[in-house]
């Protein structure tokens, strides 16, 4: 068997073939150096993607417990805590991962219950607010016109009459509330 030497340039494509164990440790090193640049320290590939991978994880439960809890009193800081990251860093990790802040979702979340609340007729609009953990009648109010597209007072006289004998599953998938970068793209009219 004929050794090949890495100084000689005739047999690059023997060393650097696909199969070979040097192109396997070039092609690490080259990861290796790229994430490296992007990282804060000296971590191998492997522990960054299990990084990421814990942080997704962790991301998922402080989603769930918005889910879970959203008409307590949440904020960021409480999250981030929960979460065992710092604030910043859960709000660029979370809108990474799912395209809008914490904030955003869990105001989404409380709009969405309080929807359904302001359906079922019963309940004024004050005591919808109070009731998925909104503290300001003001913010509520212009946080649901911004997603519903009228203020909370006009969706319940509309509602209450629109979805009688329809079911309340039904009724919450037809009624979602989409943000303005999810609507639709209505094609212009050209004359």
């Amino acid at each position: 068997m004929e050794k090949h030497s890495p100084r000689d340039l005739s047999n690059v494509r023997v060393w650097l073939c696909p199969a070979s164990f040097l192109y396997r440790i070039v092609m690490c090193l080259l990861a290796y150096f790229s994430l490296s640049s992007v990282t804060s320290s000296r971590v191998p590939p492997h522990a960054v993607s299990t990084q990421r991978l814990r942080d997704l994880a962790r991301l998922r439960r402080v989603r769930d417990r918005i889910d879970r809890e959203y008409e307590r009193p949440l904020d960021v800081e409480a999250l981030a805590r929960g979460a065992h990251m710092s604030a910043g860093h859960l709000s660029r990790e979370f809108r990474l991962a799912y395209g809008e802040s914490p904030y955003s979702y869990l105001m989404t979340r409380r709009i969405e219950r309080a929807m359904a609340l302001l359906r079922r007729g019963d309940l004024g609009v004050t005591e919808v607010c109070f009731a998925v953990g909104c503290s300001s009648l003001g913010t509520f109010s212009t946080r649901f016109t911004e997603l519903v597209g009228m203020p909370p007072s006009t969706y319940r006289r509309r509602e209450a009459r629109a979805m009688e004998g329809i079911a309340p599953c039904v009724a919450k998938q037809v009624t979602r509330p989409i943000r303005k970068r999810e609507a639709p793209v209505t094609e212009p009219v050209l004359a």
